[in-house]
């Protein structure tokens, strides 16, 4: 076997391979002596026709099935030799083949990039200053009355308001035609809560019960219903009941009520503590992001596409997600934030070969003992029972997975113990 290499650019590299003639022929004498057994011919006993008759029905097969059995053997040799990284699958590009002739390819494929060193210490990067306030302590509190707030009969009779909670039924008209599937009786909405599209929720503001009123609603080209879609409608609505939302004082009984608090100011430091927590891992983790970006930018490499849009098909689709369990049917994403994304990618890829380099470099190795603390603080951080997520993770891509984080979080441990924080 014969082999050149061109590097193409620093992540793309071309082997041209030859396969000397000697090996071709003992490769097809193979293939037509195993035809040869199981062949049914036309006018042959089974294994009894002739190799020409045999070349002349499945000598393309033959050919076809003995390049690809050459090129499955001596291409991962060839990136043996040459110790590259390949980046997926290669390009292959087959030359003629001949029974009794070197055979030839070139395979193109992408590889990671050589990295000869990594500057990782005296990184900067700033953390920022943990303070929780009591402003936000007591929107906490804020937050908790309302989740605990009870619906009730205003005192006395009048137009409702935001908060309310409101019953309604209502009837949907274009251009005079009543459209059946579209109105509601019964229907339950929050004002000022964003339920209903905001001309049709705002109208409701001001009504009294038993109210009716008609109110002309543009809707929106993507509304799933055909008969709305970009039209406007006639929303013809009666306000049937309402209830206001009554909120619990903030007193020592409302502590007692939501379980483990004797007082209010029990209520109140657990309320801080645990904004203290979250305010300190959000610092941390930004911290942590300013200095991969700043690794990132001490060691600028190329980085292999394929990898790049595989992170931007991730990250895509997570952004996608997010949107479409908060009600939006987005299905791609726009031209500025799609930069974006590529943009964030990039940085991705290129963090996490320079972080795999600093690994190397360090002999970091993750045992037992860290692969069982990883899962206790994935359970919770997700709330799933830890057993069960030892079972998940005995499964190998999502071992590798857990085992790619624990290493990558000792590496960024590394790299802040040898930064030059700023705090803030």
């Amino acid at each position: 076997m014969q082999v050149t290499v061109q590097r193409l650019s620093p992540v793309v590299v071309e082997f041209n391979i030859q396969v000397e003639s000697e090996r071709v022929k003992t490769e097809v004498e193979k293939a037509y002596t195993a035809v040869a057994r199981n062949a049914r011919v036309r006018g042959f006993r089974p294994g009894k026709a002739p190799r020409k008759v045999l070349s002349h029905v499945y000598g393309s097969r033959i050919a076809r099935d003995v390049a690809d059995l050459l090129v499955e053997e001596t291409y991962p040799k060839a990136v043996n030799e040459q110790k590259v990284q390949p980046v997926g699958d290669p390009a292959i590009e087959r030359k003629e083949f001949a029974e009794d002739q070197p055979f030839s390819y070139t395979a193109r494929v992408e590889v990671l990039p050589a990295i000869e060193s990594v500057k990782y210490e005296g990184l900067e990067a700033k953390r920022a200053k943990v303070e929780v306030t009591a402003e936000q302590v007591q929107a906490e509190i804020d937050r908790l009355r309302e989740a605990h707030a009870t619906l009730e009969d205003p005192k006395s009779a009048r137009p409702s308001t935001k908060g309310d909670v409101v019953t309604i039924d209502f009837d949907v008209e274009v251009g005079g035609e009543k459209i059946p599937d579209a109105g509601a009786t019964d229907f339950q909405v929050w004002l000022g809560r964003g339920q209903l599209l905001p001309p049709l929720e705002d109208e409701l503001i001001g009504l009294s019960i038993g109210d009716n009123k008609d109110i002309a609603v543009p809707m929106p080209a993507a509304h799933p219903h055909k008969k709305l879609k970009g039209k406007t409608a006639q929303f013809k609505v009666t306000l049937k009941a309402m209830k206001e939302r009554v909120l619990p004082n903030a007193d020592d009984e409302f502590a007692k009520d939501l379980g483990k608090f004797e007082t209010l100011a029990d209520l109140e430091k657990d309320l801080r503590e645990r904004l203290e927590k979250q305010a300190n891992e959000a610092a941390e983790n930004a911290l942590a992001e300013q200095l991969v970006v700043d690794l990132v930018k001490n060691n600028p490499i190329p980085v292999p596409p394929s990898l790049v849009e595989r992170q931007m098909r991730l990250t895509e689709q997570e952004i996608l997600q997010r949107a479409r369990s908060q009600g939006n049917q987005a299905t791609g994403l726009g031209e500025e934030l799609r930069d974006k994304v590529r943009a964030d990618s990039e940085l991705k890829v290129a963090a996490g070969l320079l972080m795999a380099e600093v690994a190397k470099k360090e002999a970091l190795q993750i045992g037992d003992a860290e692969i069982e603390k990883g899962l206790e603080e994935l359970a919770e951080q997700t709330g799933k029972n830890v057993a069960k997520l030892r079972v998940e993770y005995r499964e190998p891509q999502k071992r590798e997975m857990l085992i790619g984080m624990i290493l990558e979080n000792k590496v960024l441990d590394i790299i802040q113990a040898k930064a030059k924080i700023e705090e803030g």
